[in-house]
């Protein structure tokens, strides 16, 4: 009996959007080899990416950040998704002496269509994502680009964005 080969056209895939943000070494160079990195994920593709944003650092010190938010079509798992991430984060440089320490590089799952989870590991959505100017804003701007899907996450209004951006210092790179 011969086994049965999965065509990778039929697994069922899911819009994901993933925070990347840099400040420390080459910033817009490792969020662009990132980038290669998450196009280059097993059944994955890369739907879209915001512009760069420049974010002053929330919650702690350090240098001004580089983000973006990408969004990806994926038939990985959400667990298995921040794995890969995780991965990536390694492999580009990421060190992690104390939370909120300057990095390299950091991978954030912000949304997965259709999952909700509480581990100890991933919480989904983002706890944090409405609270952040440095999601916000990209996201706000990848949906403008993208196909709408029922299931895509709501950015919030243009006025609390705005105020967000004003507290937390950021601007287009």
């Amino acid at each position: 009996m011969m086994a049965a080969t999965l065509v990778t056209e039929e697994l069922p895939r899911f819009r994901a959007f993933v925070g990347l943000g840099a400040n420390l070494g080459p910033a817009r160079a490792n969020l662009q080899a990132a980038l290669a990195e998450l196009q280059a994920l097993p059944w994955t593709s890369l739907e879209g990416v915001s512009s760069f944003y420049l974010t002053k650092a929330v919650g702690t010190d350090g240098p001004d950040y580089l983000n973006a938010v990408a969004a990806l079509s994926t038939a990985l798992a959400p667990h298995e998704l921040l794995n890969a991430l995780l991965v990536i984060e390694l492999k580009l440089g990421r060190e992690r002496p104390r939370p909120l320490a300057p990095r390299t590089l950091d991978l954030d799952l912000l949304w997965m269509e259709g999952a909700t989870r509480h581990s100890k590991m991933l919480t989904l959505p983002h706890p944090r994502m409405g609270e952040r100017a440095f999601v916000q804003e990209p996201l706000a701007e990848l949906l403008g680009q993208l196909a709408p899907k029922p299931t895509d996450p709501k950015p919030l209004s243009p006025s609390a964005r705005a105020q967000l951006a004003a507290q937390q210092g950021i601007s287009l790179e």
